[in-house]
């Protein structure tokens, strides 16, 4: 089985050397907005897709600094192998895209919606094909979701994306702190789920609570991502690792209990970063080794599920 995994790896990674490749930019409020299309060879694509990159400064390769993986751009590659066009941008405020930063306190999750729909109607443009489809991996699931939601998309994909709204991640993990630490964070959670600032935030809460901050959580907090998963007329696929050690299997069995339609596939041995890990020392190479493969059966399952979607 190992070696047939590493085969396939080759395979795909053959395949997708012959993918073309295009720096481009768009323009969004408050700067322009860098990402690569990967076009396949040999003819037109069947269908489009915009990648979507996770939570804090991670680029459109699916790297963070000191972290890197080209889990994103391998995907990218993968699917262009299989005749699908993909297009995997930086967000606002990361890597090429930095000068688009906002400030801090007028950001809202809503604009990080809004610059996806812009990326998936600027790929519905150019990218040559009939259809188009949104994947989103870890918080970008959510955000591909809203975008898929409100555009003209056919299908969405969900890698590695909670099922559960926000509040109740942030507020499991506040509980698991001693008594005094976890009262004072969860009053302050309450506050921001009800829409009102919490200006008093204790040091220990800087980093998560700070002033200039809490108006882009309350923005967040507002979304359950097992209502959007409902979106009428969208097709979804739901893929999970069973390595994942950021999210767990039993997030995405709650997206697919809240949509019923939706495609649900448990990927043994993978982790957050979409590839195949058997120890511990497998995990931190996922992390910080560009050169490991992902799993390959990531970007079939994605491939399949959109080629044959109608």
């Amino acid at each position: 089985m190992r070696a047939a995994r590493r085969l396939a790896a080759i395979c795909l990674a053959l395949l997708a050397a012959a993918a073309q490749a295009e720096e481009l930019a768009i323009a969004a409020r408050g700067g322009r907005l860098h990402g690569t299309i990967e076009r396949p060879a040999g003819g037109p694509p069947a269908v489009c897709a915009l990648i979507v990159a996770g939570s804090g400064p991670t680029d459109r390769d699916g790297n963070q600094p000191g972290l890197a993986s080209d889990s994103l751009k391998q995907l990218a590659r993968g699917l262009a192998a299989r005749g699908i066009c993909t297009l995997r941008y930086d967000k606002r405020g990361v890597g090429a895209s930095n000068a688009a930063a906002p400030d801090e306190r007028a950001l809202r999750f809503e604009h990080i919606v809004a610059d996806a729909a812009a990326w998936a109607g600027h790929l519905k443009r150019i990218g040559g094909a009939p259809r188009l489809a949104l994947i989103g991996h870890g918080e970008g699931a959510l955000v591909a979701l809203l975008a898929a939601g409100r555009g003209e998309a056919f299908a969405a994909v969900s890698v590695a994306g909670a099922g559960r709204p926000a509040v109740e991640l942030i507020g499991e993990q506040l509980r698991r702190l001693p008594e005094d630490p976890r009262r004072r964070g969860m009053a302050i959670l309450d506050e921001l789920a009800a829409g009102r600032l919490a200006p008093n935030v204790p040091a220990e809460f800087g980093a998560l609570f700070r002033p200039s901050v809490q108006p882009y959580l309350m923005s967040w907090l507002r979304y359950d991502p097992a209502a959007e998963i409902r979106a009428p007329g969208l097709r979804v696929l739901i893929v999970q690792g069973t390595a994942d050690l950021q999210v767990p299997v039993s997030e995405a069995r709650v997206l697919a209990a809240a949509n019923r339609l939706a495609d649900l596939s448990i990927i043994p041995g993978m982790n957050h970063v979409l590839k195949h890990c058997r120890s511990d020392a497998d995990q931190l190479a996922a992390y910080t080794d560009p050169a490991t493969p992902i799993e390959p059966r990531v970007v079939e399952t994605i491939a399949e599920f959109l080629l044959r979607t109608p």
